[in-house]
């Protein structure tokens, strides 16, 4: 086991530097097996919102909640003000430039229930890409019951902090970046109306800020690799 983490390093520093020196080709950096994790994390705002139509969110797959379970004052609903999502891969350009990297096998399940019904709806947003070429973040989009989008364009983003990779001789790669402003595409607000059934009154909070999205990449390696198999959403 020592000797395969040993190599896997070797591996993949030695796939940062190769993308560093490639002139055209992209190339597809493996990272489950690497500690390194996207972690978006809601506004308040978006909380309020959340708790004003009941509206619980849960990790499914790779993602795992961030801090203590918050419950809503109004409603009860339950949420967590971040959550992180295990790095499956990136896809870098020349120069070590990052075109899109990838939480394949995370998801969020956003599940609402009706207070005048009882009604329960759910939508689930899985298999997520940064896409930096487009500036906006993709993933599939599968109401409750029904059938999968893939990858749909779901926020656009604004660079807070810009990704920067470091080599540390002879084995770590690391990296860290800010996206900022995340702002709910037309295709996920319309998915968000129709699977959840939102009433009049929520549909301003779509125009909010939906947070930010940090990501840390690191060559150093997980206990245990996260798979790389995308969520299918039941």
């Amino acid at each position: 086991m020592k000797a395969f983490a040993v190599s896997f390093r070797v591996a993949a520093a030695t796939a940062f530097v190769f993308a560093a020196s490639a002139a055209h080709a992209d190339l597809t950096l493996p990272l489950n097996c690497t500690k390194s994790n996207s972690v978006q994390a809601f506004t308040q705002d978006n909380l309020d919102s959340f708790d004003l139509v009941n509206l619980s969110v849960r990790a499914k797959g790779n993602a795992t909640p961030v801090g203590e379970m918050l419950t809503g004052g109004n409603t009860g609903a339950t949420f967590y003000r971040a959550y992180s999502f295990p790095v499956t891969k990136v896809v870098a350009g020349s120069n070590l430039a990052i075109k899109s990297g990838s939480a394949v096998g995370s998801a969020l399940f956003f599940d609402r229930t009706d207070d005048d019904t009882g009604s329960k709806f759910g939508l689930t947003l899985a298999n997520f890409t940064i896409d930096y070429v487009n500036k906006q973040v993709t993933a599939d989009i599968t109401p409750m019951g029904g059938v999968a989008m893939a990858q749909q364009p779901i926020y656009t983003f604004e660079v807070d902090s810009a990704l920067a990779l470091k080599y540390k001789f002879p084995l770590t790669v690391t990296g860290h970046e800010v996206l900022k402003n995340l702002a709910l595409t037309p295709v996920a607000k319309a998915a968000l109306i129709s699977s959840l059934q939102l009433p009049d009154i929520a549909l301003p909070a779509l125009d909010f800020n939906f947070g930010t999205l940090t990501q840390d990449i690191s060559t150093n390696l997980r206990s245990t690799c996260a798979s790389s198999k995308p969520y299918v959403a039941k």
